[in-house]
């Protein structure tokens, strides 16, 4: 059997490709996988996969076999698909990879337009796998943007809309109203879509009009959580009163998850790489400024007064300035990388917008030279944090964590 691994890679996996008649043709000749069990299908900007998490943690909770699929991956691609917490094994994707090919003959001998792109295969994989095991109940998360990701080829049971900002803009659009407008293209008639309460000025409305246009009923979300949170920082509780209102959207479709039940699971849910303290080093995900912005006040709330040594890297597509000005009040020195991946933004890109904040920043050639740098300056005691791209904190991930 093929190497799983070796034929997604072979697929291109940064490029982009919009559109729902490949993924419509696919499902189709598959046999609908994704009807076999109902889904909570989540977008937005930041927080869909913490959502997520604390989603799937809760129906975990309730008893219910439960998918999990999101994106990207911080170490390996199996973290993408899980069923119960657990990553799919190797064989079990190979398996799903080996039927999505068989089902779709044309993706390996088609013509060029009609072949699948690495995250619609992936997509594909997922709901396969989620069929094969019996999940109960699905938990999916949009790639990027919802009108036309590869996710929203599905029929789910409820949506949700974490909060929305300014990323991805080259394709979603340059405001907050048009990026809005993007997410809200997973609401479909006659499916609740319950969305974060608390957004930008502007983009509730556009939210709320979106829906009435789809003909779906709307609902927005608590502004906090009021409970115990497993995740850190102050903004997941926004976060946790999203995955607590869609729960009980699903709730009342039929499927039973009790209030005891979401509490747990907002109280349990792990997410990688989100504020997680590895080998001593604090790692977050934050890769645009809203998120660096969140990464700002959770530093000043966690670790007050304590110096912070970052090692921050970003890809090429993504606004560095407005990350690094969103941190420029929280660290003391940057040490700067690219992330492994040929979409990351050189060095001296960022060098340079480090130093038009007045930041000190030394360059190096690998994470671990960063890190490594990093903890030398912090022998005062100061923290070691890691962020700009989930890309660079996988990485990081992969060697401070024991072998």
């Amino acid at each position: 059997m093929v190497d799983p691994h070796r034929y997604l890679e072979a697929l291109s996996p940064l490029a982009m490709r919009f559109g729902l008649h490949r993924m419509e043709r696919a499902l189709d000749a598959l046999g609908h996988p994704e009807r076999v069990a109902p889904i909570l299908h989540v977008a937005g900007t930041n927080g869909k996969g913490s959502t997520c998490a604390m989603a799937a943690a809760a129906l975990v909770a309730a008893g219910h076999r439960t998918g999990l699929y999101t994106s990207p991956h911080l170490e390996r691609f199996n973290e993408r698909i899980a069923v119960d917490g657990e990553p799919v094994s190797d064989e079990a994707l190979a398996e799903a990879v080996a039927e999505v090919r068989a089902s779709c003959p044309w993706q390996d001998g088609g013509e060029p337009e009609d072949r699948l792109s690495y995250f619609e295969f992936a997509t594909l994989a997922a709901l396969v796998h989620f069929a094969r095991a019996r999940v109960q109940v699905t938990v999916l998360e949009v790639g990027l943007g919802g009108r036309l990701d590869a996710t929203n080829a599905v029929t789910p049971a409820v949506t949700a809309v974490a909060a929305i900002g300014l990323d991805h803009t080259q394709w979603l659009g340059e405001t907050v109203e048009a990026v809005a407008r993007e997410k809200a293209g997973i609401f479909k008639a006659g499916v609740p879509a319950v969305v974060h309460g608390v957004q930008p000025p502007g983009v509730l409305e556009v939210l709320r009009s979106e829906a009435h246009r789809a003909g779906a009923p709307f609902q927005v979300a608590p502004a906090a959580w009021e409970g115990r949170l497993a995740l850190a920082g102050s903004h997941q509780r926004g976060n946790a009163g999203l995955a607590a209102a869609a729960l009980r959207a699903l709730r009342d479709t039929g499927v039973t998850v009790g209030e005891q039940e979401i509490s747990r699971g907002i109280a349990t849910a792990r997410w990688p790489g989100r504020l997680e303290l590895v080998g001593g080093v604090l790692l977050d995900g934050a890769h645009n400024p809203d998120g660096a912005r969140a990464l700002a006040a959770a530093l000043a709330e966690l670790y007050p007064g304590v110096p912070v040594e970052l090692v921050f890297g970003a890809l090429g597509d993504k606004d560095h300035r407005g990350m690094l000005a969103a941190l420029a009040g929280s660290v003391r020195r940057l040490h700067l990388v690219a992330p492994a991946t040929p979409r990351a933004r050189s060095v001296e890109d960022l060098s340079g917008a480090a130093a038009a904040l007045g930041l000190l920043s030394d360059l190096h050639a690998s994470v671990e030279e960063a890190i490594d740098c990093a903890r030398k300056q912090a022998d005062d005691g100061a923290l070691v944090a890691v962020a700009g791209s989930l890309y660079l904190v996988g990485e990081a991930r992969a060697r401070l964590r024991p072998t």
